[in-house]
């Protein structure tokens, strides 16, 4: 009898641990987050994690996230391998335990028609256009490997057009190249089609003597010592205080359409656009308005590094009220931008070019560093008369820049 109860006393035992394995899904990193990606496992099968841990990167729709473990446990069982794209929020992407489950559990998990391969092989297979579920695979259980798709040889009727390299006759360069969609630019493109299609714009063009605002920089930087060189003050900077000014003159524009009301923000928390290599991002300088140019200058530098790294959070780039868009530092003279709904407007600006205008002097004429500022704005929201007002603020302000230290 002692010898049956401990038979039955294991067996309740391992029961219960192997029902302690549970489910971990794709988290939903922001509010509006619907799918995601897995860009790396940090933890591999088996192996155990605390809480606070980093236990994989998963991409966004505008960053690479670090999801942390909330409690201890192992890392059981990966479903959903490195590389894998356009998982939708809530699907099932690993197995959890706890420390000494019974991890034999995980092999009785269904399969499904899950795909499973090797991060290598799928990424040849994406370059070669080959069909993953027709590659029989001689990994362990089956799992395709990357000698599988090298040995894989396309049927005849597969055309040039699935592949990512067209070559038109061998020993010739490839025609193109076709480039996967990450998850940022396919959200990119969603989100301002839909802007462009849906959104009445209009555009407010001024031209703005940046005289002022450069030698006052000028003297600013000059103050800065060798080891203080990175504190340095950017043309950029000025311009995110002296829109914030402006915003705060004329509310109007600081606003974002509800589709049944229009919310007017009492501060300028400012979106600044960031190219980064799988596209636009725009982070956030909050309350533009109450900060002075250094710490506005720092900022900025910080934000954009985050984005450039994909190391944004979603609460440094969710929740702007207004963008500004530059690219005079590649050498733009001028241009249109499309708003980033729900916000109103979005600021487009050149370089700054030495341009002749009319001056009263013996010559008749003088050079002014005129820069270009365009306004885009949504015609349901701001009417033609408050985007001229708003660009006569911004226009005050930097040819006037120390209004900013009063």
């Amino acid at each position: 009898m002692a010898s049956l109860a401990r038979i039955l006393s294991r067996q309740i035992h391992l029961s219960a641990r192997r029902h302690a394995l549970s489910k971990f899904s794709m988290p939903a990193m922001s509010p509006t987050m619907t799918e995601g990606g897995i860009t790396q496992w940090k933890k591999q099968e088996g192996e155990s994690f605390s809480a606070g841990d980093v236990i994989l990167e998963i991409e966004t729709d505008k960053a690479t996230i670090d999801v942390e473990a909330q409690d201890d446990g192992v890392l059981a069982k990966i479903i959903s391998s490195d590389g894998t794209k356009n998982i939708r929020v809530g699907t099932t992407i690993a197995i959890l335990a706890e420390e000494g489950d019974d991890l034999s559990a995980q092999e009785e998990l269904p399969r499904g028609d899950r795909i499973f391969a090797s991060p290598v092989a799928k990424k040849l297979a994406l370059e070669r256009g080959i069909p993953l579920g027709k590659v029989k695979g001689t990994g362990p259980e089956g799992r395709i490997i990357l000698a599988d798709v090298e040995n894989y040889k396309l049927s005849s009727d597969a055309t040039a057009v699935s592949s990512s390299t067209v070559v038109s006759q061998p020993g010739q360069p490839a025609e193109f190249i076709d480039i996967p969609l990450s998850s940022m630019r396919k959200t990119i493109g969603e989100r301002l089609t839909k802007s462009k299609q849906d959104l009445p714009h209009y555009y407010v063009t001024t031209d703005i003597d940046m005289g002022r605002t450069l030698k006052l920089r000028e003297v600013f930087n000059q103050s800065f010592s060798k080891e203080e060189s990175k504190a340095k003050l950017s043309v950029n900077d000025f311009i995110v205080k002296a829109t914030a000014l402006a915003l705060r003159d004329v509310p109007e524009v600081n606003s974002a359409w509800l589709d049944d009301k229009i919310r007017q923000y009492h501060r300028a928390d400012i979106s600044v656009a960031v190219a980064t290599p799988t596209g636009l991002i725009t982070p956030i300088i909050r309350d533009a308005g109450s900060k002075g140019l250094s710490t506005i200058s720092t900022e900025t530098k910080a934000l954009a590094k985050k984005a450039r790294d994909g190391k944004l959070q979603p609460n440094e780039y969710q929740g702007g009220s207004f963008t500004i868009s530059n690219m005079g530092m590649m050498g733009v003279s001028h241009f249109t931008a499309i708003i980033n709904p729900p916000q109103s407007a979005i600021l487009a600006l050149g370089s700054v070019v030495p341009t002749l205008v009319p001056v009263d002097n013996e010559k008749g004429f003088g050079t002014k560093q005129i820069m270009k500022a365009t306004l885009s704005a949504d015609h349901r929201v701001v009417d033609g008369a408050i985007n001229a007002k708003f660009l006569q603020a911004l226009k005050g302000y930097l040819e006037n820049p120390l209004s900013f230290m009063l």
